[in-house]
């Protein structure tokens, strides 16, 4: 059985945390929800935030803080997209301003990401 990792779980006053019997009461950790709050470690966003804010600083330290911004070249930068008003679906790149229509099926196929996946013939080697 999980329970909550949340570093103050235990001290939050609610009923469904009190255990024992009459006269040797306490409040104890949640069992964890199924919620899945931070991949189903904590009970409540509150217990993932008292953990975040107690660990965070150790954790980017260990695991590395970003030090540079990242970036999204033009050509990675197409997503897909649907105007749910008209019932469209396309490729849409913000960078270049660009939009080129696609199927539905094209749309809902997972292993489509890009318009060179949808016309693989355009591929340069």
């Amino acid at each position: 059985m999980q329970y909550c990792q949340g570093t103050k779980c235990h001290r939050y006053r609610t009923r469904d945390r009190i255990r024992g019997k009459q006269g040797d009461k306490c409040y104890q950790t949640r069992r964890r929800t199924n919620f899945y709050y931070g991949n189903g470690n904590f009970c409540s966003l509150n217990c993932l935030n008292d953990w975040l804010n107690d660990n965070i600083e150790q954790a980017l330290n260990h695991f590395g803080r970003t030090t540079e911004p990242k970036k999204v070249l033009c050509d990675d930068a197409w997503y897909k997209d649907r105007d749910w008003r008209s019932d469209a679906y396309f490729f849409k790149n913000d960078l270049l301003g660009k939009k080129i229509a696609i199927t539905e099926a094209q749309y809902n196929n997972r292993s489509i990401q890009n318009p060179i996946d949808r016309y693989p013939s355009n591929i340069k080697h």
